[in-house]
């Protein structure tokens, strides 16, 4: 499905928290039609590349363009704008409201009705309010989620709130999908069920995607290309068969003697 469109170039990324460096000197592109996948040790600055992204961070150095856009100088609900949207590693959802309104409430960068027409609610924004729902209820359906549409969020178990998140996400009606482990603290059968729903995304919505995931035999079935962190620096590039092999890579998981 690699085409040879770019969505996403970042260029020498420096990002340092005092004395820390978190990212040094890191490249890299998301391409048209791609499963981008960012794997490496714990506190390899994997997320910090997603903060990095939609504006949660800001680096000392280095640019990342999106349709001519440089994100490093956007603020987050800028770049949700343009069509990025995350889940994140812990969850972030509105635990007392339901899946429903979890959705709906994702809805309101697209919303084009204001205060006054949205208190009266007839003609333009009753039609838009059925519109946006009617979005949401096919975002419920594609994951199925169904049997939880009204449910509090808070009171849904881990693996459906993780499932809640990407539905939330996908309101959005995102160009590229940025995705922070959305795998963790799943057992076996709901990681089974979120890379159905990932990979489903990827390639019927035909949206690319960067993910972050410790799982390796998730990473190495669905990604198209890997890059590899390891204390901020990117150490490895390539295809699963690639990074399985490449010494760099095993050395910062498992050591040398």
């Amino acid at each position: 499905m690699n085409t040879n469109g770019t969505k996403i170039i970042a260029k020498d990324l420096v990002l340092n928290f005092g004395g820390v460096t978190a990212l040094n000197n890191v490249s890299f592109e998301l391409r048209e039609g791609e499963i981008l996948a960012i794997i490496g040790p714990n506190g390899a600055g994997k997320t910090c590349v997603l903060n990095c992204i939609n504006g949660f961070y800001r680096p000392q150095n280095g640019k990342i363009i999106f349709e001519g856009y440089d994100l490093t100088k956007m603020k987050p609900h800028k770049v949700a704008k343009l069509g990025l949207a995350r889940t994140f590693q812990n969850i972030e959802l509105y635990t007392g409201l339901s899946t429903l309104d979890n959705l709906m409430a994702a809805r309101h960068n697209l919303i084009k009705y204001n205060f006054l027409t949205a208190g009266l609610y007839f003609g333009w924004a009753h039609r838009q309010e059925m519109e946006h729902r009617r979005i949401v209820e096919d975002i419920i359906d594609f994951l199925e989620m169904a049997p939880i549409r009204y449910k509090p969020v808070g009171s849904l178990p881990y693996g459906q709130r993780k499932r809640v998140e990407l539905g939330r996400a996908l309101a959005l009606e995102p160009k590229v999908l940025l995705l922070d482990e959305p795998m963790a603290g799943m057992n076996v059968e709901e990681k089974e069920d979120m890379a159905r729903f990932i990979l489903d995304t990827f390639e019927l919505k035909n949206i690319p995607i960067i993910i972050i995931e410790h799982d390796m035999g998730l990473v190495m079935d669905i990604a198209d290309r890997i890059i590899v962190l390891d204390f901020g620096q990117k150490i490895a590039e390539g295809t699963p068969e690639e990074i399985k092999t490449n010494p760099e890579v095993i050395r910062a998981y498992l050591g040398t003697e």
